[in-house]
């Protein structure tokens, strides 16, 4: 139970941004939403998060796991119900913007549960199976709420979304978990702490550019019809789960999860040139959508397993927190710049800026690798 209402709490907490994708085209029709405007309303959903995501560290050691975790799945209703009624783009800012909260808390509140409930060897298959909740929730957003959509109104498929949290919520109440004493003090997560938030800052920069970009890449210059090359991105998140949880199941079982942080990275550079290629070879896209899936996706996992490993567990939420925030930040830099970047010098130099990015990310994973003591 521990292991699913984990996962659960992960696809639910970026639930508000995955709606806002699947019915971009419906929203623009029904509220006026302008196509710049949903960019935006994405922006502000991981700024949000980036900026709450070290007090809520700090909150979920002070209140608990249990209660931390409950609240994930209430708040995030409360935005999927905003979301259902809005009704104007201003009402829909005020759903995604609140949605910042869950996003803040997931990662803290599931580590807390994690590392209290869950055996040792068992530590790195839980992480990856719950880090992979992200992608579960963009596949329920984008099959069957789309699905949904086309068939009675999207309202009442974002309200059952709504309902389901509540549920959440109350099967967290009752999931058991041994009480851990938080500890007290400021600043004390130690360096590698840090330098993980900022390979993590690297990463994300580089995979929320792959995410906006792809599909339009597809289109633009391989040719494909719209709807294939939408499946780009789909192939990313399905293989991703699987390499989240392989590589976070073996980064457990390892002495040191860290140390795989530079071959994901490396991995995800080789990736990266091999969708630069596709243009030239256009069935290349599929490997290169693949690689991303296996090392890109993967790292964030494995790097919260790293983040498991380097902290005593009463600062688990606060040094998930730490981390959370430079991902989230890179998430809500990389699509404007990278964007900068397509419109004055196109594609190549922005798989270039791409691959630079998960390329700063293996030599921070390099010297995370190296720090053979933990300041806590």
């Amino acid at each position: 139970m521990t292991a699913v209402l984990a996962t659960a709490a992960m696809a639910v907490s970026m639930l508000q941004l995955f709606v806002l994708g699947a019915l971009g085209p419906v929203l623009v029709t029904d509220l006026g939403v302008a196509q710049w405007q949903l960019g935006a309303l994405v922006a502000v959903g991981f700024a949000v998060a980036a900026l709450l995501s070290l007090p809520a560290g700090a909150l979920v050691d002070r209140v608990g796991a249990r209660r931390a975790l409950a609240g994930v799945f209430v708040v995030s209703a409360v935005a999927l119900a905003v979301l259902a009624v809005a009704g104007s783009v201003w009402w829909i800012a005020a759903g995604v913007a609140l949605g910042g909260v869950p996003q803040a808390l997931a990662n803290p509140a599931t580590n807390k549960v994690v590392v209290a409930a869950v055996a040792r060897e068992r530590l790195g298959a839980v992480t990856g199976w719950k880090q992979s909740g992200v992608q579960l929730g963009a596949f329920v957003a984008g099959v069957p709420l789309a699905g949904a959509a086309a068939v009675v109104d999207w309202r009442w498929g974002v309200g059952v979304l709504a309902v389901l949290c509540l549920v959440g919520a109350v099967l967290a109440t009752r999931l058991a978990v041994p009480a851990v004493p938080a500890q007290r003090g400021r600043g004390r997560v130690g360096g590698r702490v840090r330098a993980l938030a900022v390979f993590s800052l690297a990463l994300g920069f580089g995979l929320a550019s792959v995410n906006t970009f792809f599909p339009l890449y597809g289109v633009d210059r391989l040719e494909l019809p719209a709807p294939v090359a939408a499946w780009s991105i789909a192939v990313v998140g399905l293989v991703g789960i699987a390499g989240r949880v392989c590589w976070s199941a073996a980064a457990g079982r390892s002495g040191d999860p860290a140390a795989v942080l530079p071959l994901l990275a490396l991995g995800a550079v080789v990736s990266v040139a091999v969708v630069a290629l596709a243009e030239h070879v256009h069935w290349l896209v599929w490997f290169g959508a693949a690689g991303i899936g296996v090392f890109a996706v993967a790292g964030n996992a494995v790097s919260m397993v790293a983040v498991l490993r380097a902290v005593p567990q009463g600062l688990a939420g606060r040094a998930a927190a730490v981390v959370s925030a430079g991902f989230f930040s890179g998430f809500a830099a990389g699509p404007p710049v990278s964007g900068l970047v397509l419109q004055q010098a196109g594609y190549p130099w922005l798989w270039g800026v791409v691959g630079v990015a998960f390329g700063l990310a293996a030599a921070v994973g390099v010297l995370v690798v190296r720090r053979t003591a933990v300041a806590v």
